[in-house]
């Protein structure tokens, strides 16, 4: 046998086991309510291929592939368990059972690690919290995707409703086409028909009505037997507590805004300061992509080091608020156009890192060139440090972060060489660390974050909303396990 009969019986024999994890991930999830994570990553509704992927991209943080042959023992545990509903990480069960020297078995450490989701401990499963999508632009419809994907279990959130104004003949039609193809991210995983009797899309199984208005004061959500829902509101028109509050009809109980809050509105960035959500507060903010993208690893790097002060470069893909073509614009730039030129612009991203962290007192700046590319970002983060440290203490420092902490979900890591923007379209974390970029002298460090701007922070709203509604449920094995 040549050797290329061995790799290939080798890729043969890793495909069939990840083939027999897909039935013990899916029923994990719809009959328990489990999601099962791998270095945080999603395994739901994932292909033999995408597994696989997912575990070779392992190598990229721990330092080496992460085999199937591996997870699978600790899959068919969890399966074998009796669990409630919860996260659980296999990549993190792997790792952390490498390192720990006691002689267990996977079944005994797997058991110990995952206690508090098991038996007695267990939470019980929780009544789907209704949502409304107020506007369904970009965020809109990336939020609804991901709502539709994770309705799977039958509980958690339910996309009840979409409130849009009327747009004419055929506007149901040409609302759900544009929820089933999309020319960045691809097509819509699964089936989407339309019931224009009642003006319903549904999607996966999932009935979701179409409200027409032009202000929030003509809704009533209790006529369409909305209840206790909470409200995203996409169009950004609204963004101080009085305009919000608008929202606050009946059949809605919180308003969450995808753009940057003004005036006394939290602005939380998810993995940092969603803990300070007070539980009776109705309206907040997920802030905005760049804000989402540049704070966590400022968090992660003032932890370690302290940070005295900062600059953000914000490489930013055009967005709908910006020309085709040369017209008029009220902004002083945005009106040449987006496809054709780079444009110089503003962010409000530093500003908006002293409401995410308070404890941050370190000045930050900003500014933004909008670039000719439909999506996909990079911050470029300059700090001065308070104290001396190598490239290499940063990024063992980062990469750690990335798979271990509570940052682990909102940080990613790539050490590829030939990394491009494209190469992160649908990348579910809100900030990724490129390592080849990476730049330290002393007490200076200059990172590059890569971002989707669009469904890096779709993601980030829509962990938001599962706090604030009690359904995120807790991930195992916990930090430090």
């Amino acid at each position: 046998m040549t050797l290329n009969d061995d790799s290939f019986t080798n890729w043969k024999n890793r495909e069939e086991i990840a083939e027999s994890m897909i039935p013990m991930i899916g029923k994990l999830h719809r009959e328990r309510d489990v999601t099962v994570l791998l270095h945080s990553r999603s395994l739901v509704n994932k292909s033999v291929v995408s597994i696989l992927k997912t575990h070779r991209f392992a190598r990229q943080i721990a330092g080496e592939e992460l085999s199937v042959t591996e997870t699978l023992p600790f899959l068919e545990t969890l399966v074998a368990l009796d669990l409630g509903p919860s996260q659980i990480d296999i990549g993190m069960l792997a790792a952390t059972y490498r390192a720990d020297h006691r002689g267990l078995s996977v079944a005994e450490f797997t058991a110990e690690a995952v206690a508090g989701a098991t038996g007695a401990n267990k939470i019980e499963r929780r009544e789907p919290r209704d949502v409304v999508l107020y506007g369904f632009g970009r965020i809109g419809r990336l939020v609804a995707r991901l709502l539709i994907e994770k309705s799977g279990s039958g509980n958690g959130l339910r996309l009840r409703a979409i409130v849009v104004r009327g747009g004419g003949d055929q506007d149901l039609v040409k609302r759900a086409s544009l929820l089933r193809r999309d020319s960045v991210h691809g097509q819509f995983q699964g089936t989407i028909t339309v019931d224009e009797a009642n003006n319903r899309i549904i999607a996966n199984g999932n009935e979701i009505t179409v409200i027409y208005a032009d202000d929030p004061s003509q809704v009533d959500y209790t006529e369409y037997g909305v209840r206790n829902a909470i409200l995203i509101d996409n169009t950004g028109k609204w963004r101080d507590r009085e305009g919000l509050s608008k929202h606050l009809r009946p059949g809605i109980d919180k308003v969450v805004l995808t753009a940057p809050g003004k005036g006394d509105v939290p602005n939380i960035v998810h993995g940092v300061n969603h803990d300070t959500i007070k539980p009776d507060e109705q309206i907040l903010s997920c802030a905005s992509c760049t804000t989402n993208a540049i704070v966590p690893p400022l968090k992660a790097m003032a932890d370690e080091y302290g940070v005295l002060r900062g600059h953000v470069e914000t490489v930013h893909s055009f967005t709908n608020d910006q020309n085709l073509l040369d017209n008029y614009h009220k902004a002083d730039r945005r009106g040449r156009s987006a496809p054709l030129n780079m444009v110089i612009t503003e962010t409000g991203a530093a500003s908006a890192v002293a409401k995410a962290l308070p404890d941050l007192k370190a000045p930050i700046t900003g500014s933004s060139i909008r670039v000719p590319v439909p999506d996909v970002s990079i911050a470029i983060l300059s700090l001065r440090l308070g104290r001396e440290t190598t490239r290499a203490e940063v990024l063992d420092h980062l990469r750690e972060v990335s798979l271990t902490s509570p940052l682990k979900r909102q940080i990613d890591f790539t050490t590829a060489p030939d990394a491009v923007s494209m190469d992160f379209i649908g990348s579910r974390h809100s900030s990724i660390i490129d390592a080849g970029a990476t730049k330290v002298d002393g007490d200076n460090a200059i990172l590059y974050l890569w971002y989707d701007n669009e469904f890096g922070y779709s993601c980030q709203v829509v962990r938001v909303v599962q706090h604030v509604s009690g359904v995120e449920y807790p991930t195992y094995p916990a930090t430090g396990v």
